[in-house]
Parts: structure tokens; sequence; C-alpha cells
């Protein structure tokens, strides 16, 4: 029995059945190495590269499968084209997010620029706490165009240009689900996340954001909407001509593939009239990434309590095993079982860890960092953050450590294999277009995989195995390289470069 510094009510996770080894120790007063032994075990499953290519291939048949009949994933965006590197000017950009509002001015000065071809002239952020979400009907939207106006005060170019008769462009990176109907229009379908805005649903965003910006006074014209994951795209291939896809993971993922037209099923389409120029062949498409993977994926009966207590259980599996949202959570629950039944922290939980989603990935990773010889650091930062009643011991420290090494692992794997298979994908669909590119380079961004310790590097090692693997059996027919490339501000500069497409195509 766990003993408390209060009283709470908590699972008892020891009596819940693995569902991926069979046959392991009791875990009932067993010893926290006899535990780590089976963690380890149960984490470390795909260590061989032929086990982790099998995986991919399993991910890629589901999102074959989906091209041609999911309504939820693999959505056709209203980018068609990628950016030459041609466009030129200084655009508004804005993320709009569920915590943070960013507003900036980004300046294109061409691929070949010799001084920063893609930058943040001006960037102001601003949080969206509880007070912000709590604004009712139009007042959010207000809130934004003074936000936006408090930024171009600052830049005086920008400020005398909105004296002109001529709007300033601006794109916008939007975080909700919304219906996009145009490049520059689309339907809220919600806000979630604990906004109070249900006036906006099915209203053309494009149309409000214009409307609160006339109401403070700002000349501003609303050019491009995108997501997340085609920005990053869309940053990225200004730079670099040979991206063709990007992923972020950070608290959660998602990620955005360049793909012929002709690959989707026509349904994906709706009654949307396609651009009718010659040129137009290919289209950025929105995979959801976060919702593959409940076939191919082995979980744990750590990840199964996880995903049957989420508010949204079976949604978004991928994210749930791998994304920065749950890592620790996933770390928090085999500290409970292990405090429960090998005796941790001498069995006594501390408070602070019974409540769900406490432990933060930032810790893990510190602690994933720390090579002390006695873990030190770790110690420390464990005792003085959640509150023990001593520092552990170094035999403690050390089990939690290796646990999340086994965690961070397996996430590295997973998400290897998510952006293996996608671009597995494009060289099955697209390889034609990709005679021209010596490798395929792949925009990352998000917390995890350019912050986590040694996250991308780790990961590019894996992708590059897996090429060798598959070249060398025969199948891999002349594949192209896979590159992770770090894509940073990713949403404003895509927002950025989105609007600066759209006003060149005008």
């Amino acid at each position: 029995m766990i003993l408390l510094h209060h009283p709470v009510d908590l699972p008892r996770l020891s009596s819940l059945k693995s569902t991926v080894v069979e046959n392991v120790t009791p875990m009932h007063e067993s010893n926290m190495d006899i535990l780590l032994e089976e963690v380890q075990q149960l984490f470390d499953q795909h260590s061989r590269v032929d086990s982790l290519l099998a995986l991919s291939k399993k991910l890629q048949a589901e999102f074959e499968e989906r091209l041609q009949s999911s309504p939820q994933c693999m959505l056709p965006s209203h980018n068609y084209t990628l950016p030459n590197g041609m466009e030129h000017g200084t655009y508004l950009a804005l993320e709009v997010g569920g915590s943070t509002l960013r507003v900036a001015l980004v300046d294109l000065r061409g691929r070949n620029s010799s001084r920063h071809p893609l930058r943040i002239r001006r960037i102001v952020s601003s949080t969206i706490d509880n007070n912000v979400r709590d604004l009712r009907g139009v007042a959010f939207l207000d809130w934004i165009a003074e936000k936006i106006k408090e930024m171009l005060a600052t830049d005086r170019e920008a400020s005398d240009h909105m004296q002109l008769k001529e709007p300033l462009p601006m794109g916008i990176a939007w975080s909700f689900p919304i219906d996009q109907t145009s490049i520059r229009s689309g339907n809220i379908i919600e806000m979630g996340k604990g906004f109070h805005c249900s006036i906006y649903k099915g209203h053309d965003l494009g149309d409000l954001i214009t409307q609160a910006c006339q109401r403070a006074h700002l000349n501003i014209r609303l050019d491009a909407i995108v997501n997340d994951s085609s920005a990053a795209v869309l940053s990225r291939a200004y730079i670099d001509p040979s991206t063709r896809l990007a992923i972020i993971l950070g608290t959660g993922m998602n990620a955005a593939i360049h793909l012929p037209i002709s690959s989707l099923h026509s349904s994906k389409f709706g009654l949307r009239q396609l651009p009718s120029t010659l040129d137009t062949t290919h289209v950025l498409v929105n995979t959801e990434l976060s919702m593959f993977g409940k076939r191919a994926f082995p979980t744990t009966r750590w990840d199964e309590y996880l995903n049957a207590q989420h508010m949204l259980p079976d949604f978004q599996p991928m994210e749930y095993l791998l994304a920065g949202g749950y890592l620790g959570e996933i770390v928090r629950l085999i500290i409970l079982e292990a405090t429960e039944t090998a005796n941790l922290f001498g069995g006594i939980l501390p408070f602070k860890l019974t409540r769900p989603y406490s432990l933060e990935t930032r810790a893990l990773a510190a602690i994933e960092a720390d090579t002390h010889p006695w873990l030190s650091p770790s110690r420390k930062l464990f005792h003085e953050t959640y509150s023990l009643a001593q520092p552990p011991t170094p035999a403690e420290m050390r089990f939690i450590r290796e646990v999340i090494l086994s965690v961070s692992l397996r996430s590295r794997r997973y998400f290897t294999a998510a952006v293996y298979a996608l671009s597995s994908l494009l060289h099955d669909l697209d390889r034609p277009n990709l005679q021209a590119v010596d490798h395929v380079s792949i925009g990352c961004d998000g917390s995890v995989v350019n912050k986590y310790p040694g996250y991308m590097e780790k990961s590019q090692v894996l992708l590059d195995q897996l090429t060798r693997l598959e070249d060398g059996s025969g199948s891999g027919r002349g594949r192209k390289r896979v590159v992770l490339e770090s894509a940073g501000e990713s949403a404003v500069l895509g927002a950025g470069v989105a609007v600066a497409m759209a006003n060149a195509e005008d």
C-alpha cells in the first residue's frame, strides 16, 4: 500500500496487464531492479533496425489507406505550390495558439540573399491567460487587434504604411479547428481550450479578423491562413528547395507533406474548385499525424491506463505515446507503480506526483542530461520540485533516470518510424518530382524535437540506418537520404511566406 502525505485515490497500476509482453515477473513485492528490467523490456522493443522498418511500413499502409478514405486525416490544404524562394517583401504574421499570441513583421529577401533570406524583423508575444480566454463575443478578436496595433506602433516603417491607402498584407497561423474554404477564408469550427467564443462558430475567420482590425482603425488585409505544420513546410522550403514535408513535435504533434493531387481521393476536396492552371499538380496535405498509429504501435499497461483516463481515448494514439505532453505522465505512472510495488521513496509517494500530468517534460530532459556520477543535480531538482521529505537516494534517482531513458528512447524510435513512413510515402507517390534533389529535407519544429537532449541527432542516426537497410535489401530503389532540419519559429515565418505567396499569385 502507498503511504501518502495527503489522502487521495490512486489507481493500482500493478493490477493492470501489459499488452505487449507476457509471462513477465509478477510486480507485487518486486524490487526496483526487477521493475526496471521489465520497463526496459517493454519500451526497448523495435531496437533492431529491421523491426523498426517493419513498424514504419505498417504506418505507411495506414497513411495510404487514409489518403483515400478518412475525413479526419490527410486533409488537402489550399496551398498548392511551394515557395520558389523569389518572394520578397515585409509582411505581418500572426500565430494564434492556445496559450500565446505572437505578432511579427517578417522580412523575405530571397533564397539567394547573403543576408538572412527569411527573418523576423520584430515580434511581440502576449500570454493568452484565463482572463483573455474568458473574453466574450468579439472581445477576444478586439484584443488581438489591439496587440497588432501595439506592435506596429513600435516599427516606424510599418507605422508609416498604416497611413497609406494600400492595406498591409497579413498571414495567420491559426491553431484551432477551421473548415478552410480558400487560402484567405475558413469557417471556425470550434475554439475549445477554455475559450468562451461560441459566437465565432460557423463564421468566416477572415471576415472576423478584418472587422476587428477595422474597429481598431488598422489598415490590414488578411491574405493567408495556415496551420502549424503547413507553415513549417513553407518556412523551410523558402530556404531549402529540397523540403517536401515538415513535422511538429512539442507538447503535441502534427506533420504536413506536399503530394500529387492525384494521390488523394477526389472526395477529399469536397465541392472545391481546384486551380485551373496547368502547373497545379500538387497540394500541401495536413496529415493530422497524431491520429495515426493505433494499429501499428505496441503499447504497455501504462500507455493503456493513460489512454483510458484521457478525455479523448484513442483520438490521438501516436501523440499519447511520444509527444511532450505525455512523456512525463508515462514516467509518472511508472513511478507510481514503483512506489506501490518496489518501495521507491520508501513507499511514500510525494503528494505533488499524485496529480496527473504533474511531471513535466522539461524535468525529464534535465534528468536525462545529468551525467553527474551521483546524479546530484537531478536529486536536488526532484527534491525541490516535488517536495519530497528528503532527497531521492542515488539508487532511486538512477531508477527514475533509466525509466526516463527508456521512455524517451521509445519516443525517438516511434518518431523516426513515422518520419520514415512519410518520406517513403513521398518516395512512392512522387518519385519523378524528387529526381531534381539529392536528398529530402524535413523541417522540424517543436520543443521536443528541437530541444530535448540529443533527440534530433539520434533520430537522424536511426533514419540513416533505415535508409541503408532498405537500399541494401534492394527495395529502396535509390531512395533519397532523409535529412532532419530545424525549422524554428516556423509558425510565424510560415505565415509570412504564405502571405507573400498569396500576393505573388494575385
